[in-house]
């Protein structure tokens, strides 16, 4: 698995979202990996239609109706959006809220991709079998320092964390990821997959970045 997040940066503003998702819908079908982009969130609706999965950037524990502001999991799969990021750590919440929201992304049949900190976090959230759990370490997003590289250790523990737990949950690796080299360390280290965001949204050539990533991930 191979998601951006593109955050509210503003290079995908406006209708550059389209030119960005049939960039990433192109290098997927050429290279065979499988990428998911989580746009900014009120331009979810431009892009949900494509070939590629669509995630949302975070999603609240709220219901159906009268929730102004509230970014609803039941409306986005109405809306043709496959899944959500969680608890990342420009938007962290509870872990009460976690739990709610991993459960309910698994009862609609949605992807759920936990974001932690560290090694702690894994262990503990483990436990609620999200689909995946991205290891972001908070001092190194958008850094241009990868984990992979910074930290390996980290991602060694996470991993041996999540095969511990005997369940369906995956580990991606996030944080600092700004090269081809990058992405290979953290598959070797045992990351079945990578969260990026500033390393690829603000890359001068998206086609170019996003086809570097994707060979160094087969």
């Amino acid at each position: 698995m191979f998601v951006i997040n593109c955050k509210n940066y503003e290079e995908v503003s406006g209708d550059k979202i389209i030119k960005f998702v049939k960039t990433a819908e192109k290098i997927s079908k050429k290279y065979k990996v499988k990428i998911a982009i989580s746009p900014p969130q009120h331009l979810v609706g431009l892009v949900a239609n494509s070939s590629i999965p669509i995630f949302a950037q975070h999603i609240d524990d709220s219901k159906i109706g009268s929730t102004t502001g509230f970014i609803i999991p039941e409306l986005l799969k109405k809306s043709k959006v496959k899944g959500s990021l969680i608890n990342h750590s420009e938007h962290r919440i509870s872990s009460k809220e976690i739990e709610k929201l991993v459960s309910k992304l698994k009862e609609l049949k949605m992807t759920s991709i936990l974001c932690v900190k560290d090694v702690v976090e894994v262990k503990k959230y483990v436990k609620l079998n999200p689909d995946y759990i991205a290891i972001e370490p908070p001092e190194l997003i958008g850094s241009g320092k990868a984990v992979s590289k910074e930290k390996p250790d980290l991602i060694s523990k996470a991993v041996e964390a999540v095969k511990n737990a005997k369940n369906n949950t995956k580990l991606l690796c996030g944080a600092g990821i700004v090269s081809g080299e990058d992405v290979s360390k953290a598959i070797e280290l045992g990351s079945k997959g990578i969260l990026v965001a500033s390393g690829i949204v603000k890359s001068k050539n998206w086609n170019n970045i996003m086809s570097e990533f994707a060979k160094s991930m087969v």
